[in-house]
């Protein structure tokens, strides 16, 4: 997956992971910003997923790669804030019935927001998996191992991702590889936005 030190992590050292967060930190909070679209809530996400992880450190298993573990519970964790953030907003738009919408803001409107709301919109394993793909430049394969599924599944995911950002955002997306392929750069998407 992501290059590491040289050097294994020991189960239960904090040392380690104080090393393991200083080195995965950015990635984590790039994987959480592409599911979520916000970076306030990418980076709360991040920071429940490190405690979580460090919760469960003495027990992590060293055969597995420690950053795959930590972008599956990165994944996990924003995946809930997701699914509690619309259900929020269902509530929100109950209580407000008959309310006129506020207007856009501007910076929304801008091609860096679109593509952070289309990939936002996507349902979040949609979402997780392209960007773990076209972001980060993970193989099927390692992204397999991450998500714990099959290499087909994450083919599914991305064709389907692929697809539904097409929908959203124009023909300029079909430059997408199908399969395989090298990272595509898209600056858009980026944690510091």
């Amino acid at each position: 997956m992501a290059p590491s030190d040289a050097q294994p992590f020991v189960p239960g050292s904090r040392e380690d992971f104080d090393r393991l967060y200083r080195q995965t930190y950015p990635r984590l909070l790039r994987t959480a910003y592409g599911v979520l679209g916000d970076p306030c809530s990418a980076e709360d996400c991040v920071q429940e997923a490190f405690v979580r992880a460090f919760e469960a450190w003495p027990r992590f298993r060293p055969e597995r790669p420690a950053e795959a573990w930590l972008q599956q519970i990165t994944v996990n964790v924003a995946i809930s804030h997701q699914r509690r953030q619309r259900l929020r907003a269902v509530g929100e738009v109950l209580r407000r019935l008959g309310r006129p919408q506020p207007s856009p803001d501007p910076a929304a409107l801008s091609d860096d927001a679109a593509v952070v709301a289309a990939l936002a919109a996507l349902p979040p394993r949609l979402s997780a998996t392209f960007v773990l793909r076209y972001y980060h430049g993970y193989t099927n394969r390692e992204i397999a191992q991450s998500l714990r599924i099959s290499e087909r599944a994450v083919g599914l995911r991305l064709s389907a991702a692929r697809r539904q950002l097409r929908d959203r955002l124009g023909e300029e997306w079909s430059e997408l590889p199908d399969q395989g392929g090298s990272r595509v750069d898209r600056s858009s998407v980026r944690a510091d936005a």
